[in-house]
């Protein structure tokens, strides 16, 4: 048998250890530095290797029904916003992370669509959210190019767009430049114990203890789970995204079909797509979204590839003849209830989550980061967390 790589043992105990450097890890530690925690982040693969590599970067409150989502979105969202003009090496935080507050148009094709998307704005308006009703021969004010076969939308200014993977990026360099370690490449292989507890993790280079460990893993939470004898149901939900040639500014906000709500929200394993749209700072357009459960394979789907640009076009029909660049897939963390894992883990005292966000995690990151920062040193989180609790799908896993 090969040698087995000599383990390094580690002589200081961190007060929390993260394990995942997605962009919900990353927010976790360095929220958890900001509130005076020692803290290590591992992952199996590089930063944002995972979800975050692949997302489109949404910040969104337009997808939101009210909810315990929404109110998580909410808090996330300001978060966002006040970290946007952080001082970082020489620029601020929100120009290093090419943070848009370009909003969000949700557009309706018909007048049934247009009547549920003026009934959810309602509903969204009354807990704080801006959304503003426009005609549907107000549209071309907003987006020229958009197709003239709408009945009309509603406008979101609170919407916002990242770089997810600068975003992760640099939430970890803020961390590590208040102590935080960051380990890459080390899969976590086992949790250390004492009795029931939870006091650190094993990789196959070390043991490292902590006063608590936070799961992080994205669409392998479940199995971060597992390893404490404790059932989180994630499961990876694919998708893609087409990315355009760069072209001139024609596409001012992200733009989806008021369908795209309802999809998010399905439970079926099969494929869907709802047509969004949005351009970025460097003039590709970014076209999705699809979203399908076939576990981990990430074989190209050509039916996947044809819907989303036959959607975009349908939309602005000025993309006909515009190249696609390339196409991307990722895995969301998806869960059976479609709202994330946060908060500990009373089946595993010392276990903590910040998991299954689907595919908002983007812009739930912060939030959720506030809200176990403050769950691990005591104080009341801002909202609710008993909606998120890691327990409440069900019994343990077997040991």
């Amino acid at each position: 048998m090969p040698d087995r790589p000599p383990r390094t043992p580690t002589s200081t105990t961190s007060d929390l250890v993260v394990v995942g450097a997605g962009i919900v890890g990353a927010a976790c530690a360095y929220h958890a530095t900001r509130v005076g925690l020692s803290v290590t982040v591992v992952d199996s693969g590089p930063i944002t290797g995972g979800t975050t590599g692949a997302g489109e970067g949404n910040i969104l409150l337009s997808d939101k029904e009210p909810g315990p989502e929404l109110d998580l979105a909410l808090l996330s969202n300001r978060q966002w916003r006040s970290l946007a003009d952080l001082p970082l090496d020489g620029t601020t935080f929100g120009r290093a992370v090419e943070l848009e507050t370009k909003g969000g148009l949700v557009v309706a094709t018909g007048p049934a669509a247009l009547a549920g998307l003026t009934r959810l704005a309602a509903q969204q308006r009354e807990l704080g959210v801006e959304a503003i009703a426009v005609p549907g021969d107000r549209l071309p004010d907003f987006e020229p190019h958009l197709t003239d076969d709408v009945a009309g939308g509603y406008r979101y200014p609170q919407d916002m767009q990242v770089q997810p993977m600068l975003a992760a990026a640099h939430l970890l360099r803020l961390a590590r430049r208040a102590g935080a370690t960051v380990l890459t490449h080390e899969p976590v292989t086992g949790l250390l114990r004492d009795g029931e507890r939870v006091t650190g993790v094993r990789t196959p280079r070390r043991d490292i203890p902590a006063g608590a460990v936070l799961n992080a893993a994205g669409t392998w939470a479940g199995e971060i789970a597992a390893l404490a004898g404790v059932r989180v149901p994630v499961a990876p939900r694919r998708g893609y995204i087409l990315v355009t040639e760069p072209l001139p500014p024609i596409i001012r906000h992200k733009v989806y079909l008021a369908d795209y709500v309802a999809d998010v929200a399905s439970d079926s394993a099969a494929l869907q797509t709802s047509t969004v749209v949005e351009g970025t700072g460097a003039g590709t357009v970014l076209i999705g979204a699809s979203r399908e459960r076939v576990g981990f394979d990430r074989t190209i789907s050509l039916p996947a590839l044809r819907q989303l640009a036959a959607g975009a076009v349908r939309l602005f029909p000025v993309l006909r003849d515009v190249a696609v660049i390339r196409a991307y897939r990722g895995f969301r963390p998806y869960c059976p209830d479609h709202l994330p894992v946060i908060g500990p883990d009373r089946r595993a005292p010392g276990l903590h989550h910040a998991c299954g966000h689907e595919g908002a995690g983007i812009g739930l990151s912060l939030g959720t980061a506030r809200l176990v920062a403050q769950s691990l040193i005591g104080e009341p989180p801002e909202i609710d967390l008993h909606p998120f609790r890691p327990d409440r799908f069900g019994p343990e896993v077997p040991r």
